[in-house]
């Protein structure tokens, strides 16, 4: 089905934040992507195959507190990485911290610096299905 026809395609993720450029900054770093339009309140970031990942000024942000249901968690991105300690590695090092949950060989769960969990994952052709 083509756009015309009415199918849909994913235009960009949009991350609530208090600091826009300051995590706009954390996940280029992270993913290497560059900054593809800047505006006063938006930062949108554009990566292969052109997809976006936005970063938008909200006024009063409460970051989540997940795991604790207080403030839920509201959504989370995962990324493939081929290398699974090192990307964790340098994600502590932009900034990132741990989430305080149980991780495994596969997935690594971390709190971006506005609070939004997001996991790093051993990409699918590296994992060991038993």
């Amino acid at each position: 089905m083509s756009e015309s026809e009415g199918a849909v395609r994913l235009g960009s993720a949009v991350i609530d934040t208090d600091d826009p450029a300051g995590l706009a900054a954390f996940y280029a770093a992270l993913l290497g992507w560059p900054v593809h339009r800047q505006e006063e309140t938006w930062i949108c970031l554009t990566g292969p195959g052109g997809l976006e990942i936005a970063f938008q000024f909200s006024i009063g942000h409460r970051p989540p507190t997940w795991p604790d249901p207080d403030v839920p968690q509201q959504l989370h991105l995962d990324f493939y990485v081929q290398d699974l300690p090192a990307a964790v590695e340098r994600a502590l090092d932009l900034g990132a911290r741990t989430a305080g949950v149980p991780d495994d060989e596969q997935v690594v769960i971390l709190v971006d610096p506005s609070g939004h969990p997001f996991c790093l994952c051993l990409a699918p052709e590296r994992r060991q299905i038993p």
